[in-house]
């Protein structure tokens, strides 16, 4: 089994070489690598674009268990105070915690590499998680329709609890998400002379307005909703009207019906605008992740483990606006995720986040030990 110092030099070495989603090139060699370093015996390694599918077959299988742990990283310019493991890739962060979703898969393979388990497992290295969402399209994979397993597990780092913390609950998790890129052309012109063109300055502006008042206005306040504006471009230079401009954002929901109402009112919006500032307008919802939705039977399973593991400390959480691909994992097979403690005064997506590396071993334990639980259960 790799050692927990062992266990550190891995993540280490993941995090110097972050790759956005299916450019994971190192990363994927990187994990062959390791996983090359494990008795064979009963392991077999079977690629996906730039992911992995690793199957462990069982003693005396009655069914196939599986964990997935997501690779890609974001393209954020790091700014921590790590010296000697930094990104080495300009531009480039694992800045989500996927580094250490790795070396926690790689800790609990090597356990069960070592020492054959009675059920089969499956682990799943699965690109593109920030987008466009390799979940979606791992699921119609070859080998996953081969390996197809009965149960799922996924983890998620969460700065906001401390080591030794793990965070769950059955039902709705993680919300329905959307991205939103949206671009609008008109007619520039010369400052001078604003009454010869169609400023799409203005008219972005008056849309970023407009698009505030949807959630207040159009969704049912017992639910909730989110229309998040993170970029607004338009112009060259101050005394030129600009003839285009970009809004990209985001939109997240509990239910998959507000967030068809609010996509719907967008596009009434758009219309408005078209016609209110004699504009083209053109809108891309990007990637769209479905709500991470825990299963009852397993998530309620999973919990009694983490109860009587004392060296759990359970906290049943509230469902967050956050996105997932692993949802789409969910829809199709019984599964459960959860947040693991990783006490960083910076959030997931900060270029300044330092997860403790103390969660890693911990993660790796209580993942052995739950996967031993079910290996003894027919």
């Amino acid at each position: 089994m790799i050692l927990t110092e062992e266990l550190i030099r891995i993540r280490r070495d993941l995090h110097r070489i972050p790759e956005l989603g299916y450019e994971e090139v190192k990363t994927q060699q990187y994990l062959l690598d390791r996983l090359k370093e494990l008795p064979q015996e009963f392991m077999t390694i079977e690629l996906w674009k730039t992911g992995i599918f690793v199957y462990l077959e069982g003693k005396d299988p009655s069914r196939t268990l599986a964990y997935r742990a997501d690779i890609d990283g974001l393209p954020i310019e790091e700014q921590t105070s790590y010296n000697d493991y930094k990104s080495k890739h300009v531009g480039n962060m694992h800045a989500c915690g996927h580094d250490i979703h790795m070396t926690i898969a790689l800790g609990v393979i090597s356990y069960f590499a070592h020492k054959q388990p009675s059920q089969n497992q499956l682990f799943i290295f699965q690109p593109a998680e920030e987008g466009p969402g390799g979940a979606k399209q791992m699921l119609e994979s070859e080998q996953l329709k081969k390996w197809w397993p009965n149960e799922i597990l996924a983890l998620h780092i969460a700065p906001e609890y401390p080591v030794g913390t793990i965070a769950t609950k059955p039902g709705l998790l993680f919300a329905n998400t959307s991205e939103l890129f949206i671009h609008l052309k008109g007619k520039g012109g010369h400052a001078a002379y604003p009454h010869t063109a169609n400023d799409m300055v203005v008219a972005a502006s008056h849309l970023v307005t407009q698009l505030q008042t949807i959630v207040s206005r159009n969704v049912n306040p017992l639910d909730a909703g989110v229309v998040t504006i993170g970029v607004i471009k338009g112009g060259t230079k101050q005394n030129i009207i600009a003839d285009t401009a970009v809004i990209e954002g985001t939109i997240r929901t509990k239910s998959i019906e507000t967030m068809q109402v609010i996509k719907k009112r967008i596009e009434s919006l758009l219309n408005g605008l078209e016609i209110g500032f004699d504009c083209q307008v053109e809108i891309d919802y990007g990637a769209n992740y479905c709500q991470v939705y825990n299963d009852e039977t397993v998530s309620n399973s999973f919990i009694e483990f983490a109860k009587a593991n004392e060296n759990v400390n359970l906290s049943i959480c509230s469902e967050a606006m956050t996105g997932e691909d692993f949802g789409y994992f969910l829809q199709q097979i019984p599964g459960m995720m959860f947040w693991l403690g990783v006490e960083s005064p910076f959030g997931l997506h900060d270029a300044r986040l330092e997860p403790n590396e103390d969660a890693i071993p911990f993660a790796v334990q209580t993942i052995i030990e739950y996967f031993k639980q079910h290996n003894s259960a027919k």
